[in-house]
Parts: structure tokens; sequence; C-alpha cells
């Protein structure tokens, strides 16, 4: 099974990532790490450090010839700003010069948390591993898994479709087209937009939300929209709680920084409706087998892949560090004060997009050898090809 472990601090030298359990024969290139990677800094409302990174990651094992051979994957992504940290963020002697401590908690963020948790007389080690920062080296380890599934026929991709109060409206042809072409069309298509929108009308209004947010020091959060197209049915099991294909997809999208949220299908609006309207209907045919018209339950039933595309939506909250500061106070003198300002986004949402494809890859990765096994490639491509042809023979008379 796929497991995959990061460390690093937002400042410190570099982050990195170890990828382990991936089948050996997997071929991967560099430039799709890399490609990934770029695509997590975009989107209008990032901020000044984005100015400064230029992520590209370095592969220390587990690659031979292109391909994976079976053994750890160790990723290594370097921080361009560490150059301006090094007194801050010394790792062993500490700086004759006194360093400023952070003791002002931000709203919202794991500052007061953090700083009770681990017994820190400065917030500053809190800031550092906590920060989205770290989702870079994730975005890495979970395109090596994305890769895997690619190979056999599975794809992931997502758009977004909240930005504050812009909204797209219901899903409509063009999506059910570019999701007919697999889920990375629904990705490349939402890359075209500043704000990874795919209607023109709402992306305006995102951007001007974006930037009337910014003038006023404000941040903005939204929705994602994340499909996963090409999964058979029976993948995950109802047996054990911990074996619930649906629970281990919402636990890795809840799981990124200042995701509060996770509806799978169209959960919230079927729970205000009678299950006549809820349920997707069964419909045999010669030619198809069994197929269905609609997809409320978001390709998951009984906590398994149900053969449909699968759909989340997630929610991301604004960011918590904001220019125009919230009420906070001092931990060392018990006096109210304004939250201080860490360097910051405006809206990361289309950002937050591009890590929850690729979180959402491992655990894809692990129900499908769970189900299949096999040590590489060939070997679970040719096992996965004879369950879906079992799936074929029996629903087609």
């Amino acid at each position: 099974m796929i497991r995959y472990f990061t460390a690093g601090e937002s400042h410190g030298p570099a982050l990195s990532a170890i990828v382990e359990g991936m089948p050996a024969g997997v071929p991967i290139t560099l430039e799709e790490i890399n490609r990934q990677l770029t695509r997590r800094q975009q989107g209008h409302g990032r901020g000044g450090r984005m100015k400064i990174e230029s992520d590209q990651a370095e592969v220390l094992s587990g690659i031979r010839f292109g391909k994976t051979i079976g053994s750890p994957i160790s990723l290594l992504i370097k921080n361009r700003d560490w150059e301006n940290w090094t007194t801050s963020m010394a790792q062993f002697e500490k700086p004759d010069q006194e360093c400023a401590k952070i003791t002002i908690p931000r709203p919202g963020h794991a500052d007061l948390a953090g700083r009770i948790k681990y017994d820190f007389d400065d917030i500053r080690p809190v800031i550092e591993r906590s920060s989205a920062r770290e989702t870079a080296a994730r975005v890495a380890a979970g395109t090596v898994a994305r890769v895997f599934l690619k190979a056999l026929g599975i794809e992931i991709g997502s758009y977004i479709s909240a930005i504050g109060s812009a909204a797209e409206p219901s899903p409509d042809e063009k999506l059910a087209a570019l999701l007919h072409e697999g889920a990375e069309a629904v990705a490349l298509q939402a890359d075209l937009s500043p704000v990874r929108m795919l209607g023109k009308a709402t992306e305006a209004q995102a951007l001007s939300a974006i930037d009337a947010a910014s003038e006023k020091g404000d941040t903005l959060g939204g929705i994602i929209e994340i499909f996963i197209t090409g999964v058979p049915p029976g993948f995950g099991s109802y047996v054990q709680h911990d074996r619930r294909l649906d629970a281990a997809l919402a636990a890795a999208i809840i799981s990124i920084q200042a995701i509060k949220g996770v509806e799978i299908g169209t959960a919230f609006e079927n729970a205000g409706k009678p299950g006549s309207q809820v349920h997707d209907e069964f419909h045999l045919s010669a030619e198809d087998g069994v197929s269905r018209k609609t997809n409320r339950a978001g390709g998951l039933e009984g906590s398994m892949s149900s053969g449909q595309t699968i759909h989340l939506r997630a929610a991301m909250k604004p960011i918590s560090s904001l220019l125009t500061p919230l009420r906070s106070f001092d931990v060392e003198t018990l006096r109210p004060t304004p939250s201080r300002f860490e360097r910051s986004d405006t809206c990361a949402v289309p950002a937050a997009g591009v890590v929850a494809e690729a979180v959402l890859a491992p655990v894809i990765a692990n129900a499908l050898l769970e189900k299949l096994g096999g040590d590489h490639l060939n070997e679970i491509r040719q096992r996965l090809d004879l369950y879906r042809e079992y799936i074929r023979n029996t629903f087609q008379s």
C-alpha cells in the first residue's frame, strides 16, 4: 500500500517527501511533477511568496531510467526564500542577534493551539509547519500516485465553482462533455482561467471580488469541485469503518489547510429531498449493461465506488492572515491587541483545487491495490483488465 510523509518548514531550507509502496514499472518524468507544482502556484489572488518561489522537485531515490523501481521515492523542493530566513530559522546555533518572538496569535489559524500543545514561547515554529507551503510537498508526492492511476485509465481533475459570492451555475452540458473525455479534461479547461472557473461571467465576478477584498485587506474562500473518472465499481468496502472509500476520500480533502467542509455528490441538497428524488436508478440495456441517468450519490454507494464519476466538493474558508487585523491578544502580557499579519494570499482557492487532486490520488491508488494487489504496473494492469471484463460480462446479455 502507498503512504507518504512530508517534512520541512515554510521558510526552512527545503520541503521533502517520501513515497513508499509505489509499484515498480510506472513511467514518470520530472516534468510531470514540476508541471503539477507550477499549477499549484497559479491563480489570481496569490501573495508575494509565489513571486519568490519557482517550485522544482528533485528526485533522490526510487526512480531509474524513467520508471519507478518499487523502492521508496524521495523528493526535495528547495525554498528559495530560505536565504532571507537563515537567522530567524537557524537550525542549531542560536544567532547572536535577538530574534523577535511572535506572541500574538491570529484567529482562525493554528497559532494559539499549537503554541499551547508544544509548549513554545514563540509562535514562529507553529506558523512554519502549519503553513500551506507544506502542500507543495504533498502535490509532488501525490503526482507520483496520480501518474500511476493515469497509466491504468483513472484520471483526477477539478475546477472552482465559487469564490466568495461569485458562484458558477449548476453543472451544464459543457461539464458533462469534459467529464466524458476524462477528469483531466476538466482540469485542463479550468487551468485556462486565472481563477480556474469554467464560466467567463463567473470568472469576471470572482476576479472583481478578489481585487475588492485585497483593497480592503481581507481574504476570500470558495468551493472546489473534484472529479475522478475511470474507477470501476467495488473499490473500498463496507465491512469495516477504516476500509470505507468515502471516509478515506473525505479525510484526505479535510486534511488540506483551510478546508472546512467536504460533500460527496449533491449530499446537502439531497438531505432536503425525499428518497424518490435522491437515489440514482438503475437502467439495463443489452448494449450498455447497467447504466444510470443521474449521479447524485457522487459515484460512491455503501462506502464503495459505484462505477460512476466520483464527485467531491470542498469548502475552503478565507485565509486567516488578514492585512486588516481582527481582535486578538498578546499571550505574554494577556492584553488585547490587533492580530498580526503574516505574508499571505488574498485567495488561494484555485491552488487548493490542485492540492485536492493530488491528495486524492494515493487514496484511490490504495483502494485499487487493496482490491487487485500487484507489485508492478504490468501485473496490476492485467488484473484490472480482467476485473473490468468480468463486470462487463456480468451485466451484458
